[in-house]
């Protein structure tokens, strides 16, 4: 109360109570909306929240070398874990994304059938470089085992970096090679370790540095600085590499940043375990807790109690059948192992309760939150469908929303960009003939235009979702091509080619005649 409030409760006790109540109703006002709810600061609940979100680089950058190392322990130490990303990679990349090129014919002003002429000797020429060893700068795997390591990278560390260059090897038509880069080694030049991040470091030009990228007045992203080693190796002296996005000379992409982006001005990409490590790691711990505790039970173990309080028990498992003198004198546990005791000692079983019998249905409602998390239906995550076919179909569509959308980005971030760079290299070279090629851009991304197909989510019971798909064609619903690359991710002109082949074979054979001779 303030001192009018004080002489009016005196002086007008009515008056001081309309007050009191029009001053209540106000303030019932201004907290309206949220601040009851979600964003106040007065309710029990509420109070303890410190929630202070800061820019992209100081809630992200600042906290990327703990998030990698965790996440990458988990990937190598914890099943659900290492489950969840390899179903990720799976599905979304299976045994690599196989380009179907699709040119715009109708922009180019040529025939349909030129374009699929045209389509042929791409497919063939891709097929070519994309199938050998040569497209890694490491001659180790080929384009399709490089996409699996990148879009894998991503998800553990939560980006990878790939620079296409040039190199002319006598064994190989083709020049270009990919190599590439885990996130640790594109740093801020003189950072000494990854766990400390400068956003105040300025280039020479004047653009900022945030955590190894330079970012101009606009806030792009116009080079990146990649460290000739990993932030805690020490061997040799560290130099910095500054590699611009995009080349001067030839207007291509020098850099391929493959992350999934989460706000405006985020630079570099978050792991796909980042929401769930806490949880992956206590259920990981409760998990080993639980089978120390099913073997320990199952060795039937006892305790040895001495007056002395001495601890010199050794957990060495059975006894061999010859021993020394000194080996008689210890305590050792092992299943159905006896120890003879010394005087003033005896025994106590351990009995430690197990196996626990909630155990299954503790770890199933932990794999729902965690799968809820990362948008794998504890289901597909477990690789247990147990529940009615309705429910498992309804669980692989769920998961497969997700696997579409990474695999859309992934195509956009990597695959679609080193598809362009190759076209350019077989056009400059003359093994594809695609005349304007390189006098306008429209006529290049015409000529570029293509559809990365993988793997399909499979089917529960192929009967019903063929006859399903049959229907869908024959009402105008979908496509034969869509059908068959939801169903089993081939290629309905193909599967038409090579159909086409097999019945002239069986009509040679006199296979098909005894057959509708049989049916007649």
């Amino acid at each position: 109360m303030n001192v009018f409030d004080k002489f009016y409760e005196v002086t007008n006790p009515e008056k001081a109570l309309r007050r009191m109540k029009a001053r209540v109703v106000m303030q019932n006002v201004k907290n309206s909306g949220y601040d009851e709810s979600g964003a106040s600061h007065r309710k029990t609940s509420m109070k303890g929240w410190d929630a202070n979100s800061r820019s992209p680089q100081k809630d992200i950058d600042w906290n990327l070398h703990t998030l990698r190392q965790r996440s990458r322990s988990l990937f190598m130490n914890s099943p659900i874990a290492t489950g969840a990303i390899k179903t990720e990679r799976t599905n979304v990349i299976g045994q690599g994304l196989v380009v179907r090129p699709k040119i715009d014919y109708e922009y180019l002003g040529i025939s349909k059938e030129e374009a699929k002429g045209i389509e042929k000797t791409i497919k063939k020429e891709f097929g070519m470089w994309a199938n050998s060893r040569f497209a890694d700068a490491t001659h180790q795997n080929n384009f399709y085992e490089i996409q699996q390591i990148a879009f894998l990278n991503t998800l553990i560390s939560g980006e990878v970096f790939a620079f296409p260059f040039y190199k002319s090897e006598s064994t190989s038509p083709y020049q270009l090679r990919i190599r590439l880069v885990e996130a640790d080694r594109v740093s801020t030049p003189g950072s000494v370790s990854g766990d400390y991040v400068d956003l105040n470091k300025k280039a020479k030009n004047g653009n900022r540095i945030w955590n190894g990228v330079e970012i101009d007045d606009e806030g792009a992203a116009v080079a990146y600085y990649v460290c000739n080693s990993y932030p805690l190796d020490f061997e040799r002296k560290k130099e910095w590499n500054r590699i611009e996005v995009i080349g001067k000379n030839t207007g291509n992409l020098n850099v391929l940043h493959v992350f999934e982006v989460e706000r405006p001005e985020q630079y570099r990409g978050v792991p796909f375990l980042a929401p769930v490590i806490e949880t992956l790691k206590q259920l990981t711990r409760y998990s080993e807790a639980e089978i120390t505790a099913a073997v320990i039970a199952g060795m039937f173990t006892i305790f040895v109690k001495n007056e002395n309080g001495e601890d010199n028990l050794d957990f060495a498992g059975a006894m061999e059948e010859e021993e020394t003198e000194e080996e008689k004198e210890e305590y050792k546990m092992g299943p159905g192992m006896i120890n003879y005791l010394a005087g003033n000692e005896s025994i106590e079983v351990a009995d430690p309760k197990r196996p626990n019998s909630n155990y299954d249905g503790f770890v199933q409602s932990f794999c729902k939150y965690i799968g809820t998390a990362l948008e794998i239906p504890v289901d597909v995550l477990l690789k247990s469908f147990n529940a009615s076919y309705s429910a498992s179909r309804a669980s692989l569509m769920e998961a497969w929303k997700s696997f579409r959308m990474r695999r859309a980005w992934f195509v956009s971030d990597f695959c679609q960009p080193v598809y362009e760079l190759f076209l350019s290299e077989a056009v400059s070279k003359g093994y594809i003939d695609m005349p304007g090629f390189f006098l306008d851009s429209r006529i290049r991304d015409a000529y570029c235009q293509a559809t990365w197909n993988g793997p399909a989510p499979g089917q529960l019971d192929p009967t019903k979702e063929a006859q399903a798909a049959q229907m869908r064609v024959q009402n105008g619903f979908s496509t034969a091509e869509q059908e068959a690359t939801e169903i089993n991710g081939s290629d309905f002109e193909q599967n038409v080619e090579q159909r086409k082949e097999e019945l002239e074979k069986m009509r040679e054979a006199g296979m098909l005649g005894g057959e509708t001779n049989a049916g007649s």
